[in-house]
């Protein structure tokens, strides 16, 4: 599992992490989780686009419902989560998030063209 964000208009990578063993859906709720602690900490609102519908939800719920067992390998994944899943508890969610319109317009930019 890795993720980024990227800025949309200069296509700039903001930030990246991984590659970790852990799970595409864990990875893409990070990565919004990450990009609103991100905004919160520089005082800035912009939209979020995930292709994620799960992440999305999980965000939503501010519950992750990851299925994958703790072991001395996913352990950093869970712990992250489990720390993502904290931050959201406290700050929640304060700019759009939006799903990203594969079928209009092509692959999200954040994704590592692996698909």
């Amino acid at each position: 599992m890795e993720y980024q964000c990227v800025h949309l208009p200069s296509r700039q990578r903001v930030f990246h992490f991984g590659p970790i063993p852990g799970t595409n859906n864990i990875g893409e709720f990070l990565a919004i989780v990450h990009a609103l602690a991100l905004q919160r900490q520089r005082g800035i609102r912009v939209t979020i686009y995930s292709d994620s519908m799960t992440a999305q939800t999980w965000v939503r719920n501010r519950k992750a419902k990851t299925t994958l067992k703790r072991t001395p390998r996913t352990a950093q994944a869970l712990d992250l989560l489990a720390r993502a899943e904290k931050w959201i508890q406290t700050y929640g969610v304060n700019v759009p998030i939006q799903k990203w319109n594969t079928e209009e317009w092509g692959e999200i930019p954040a994704d590592f063209g692996r698909k």
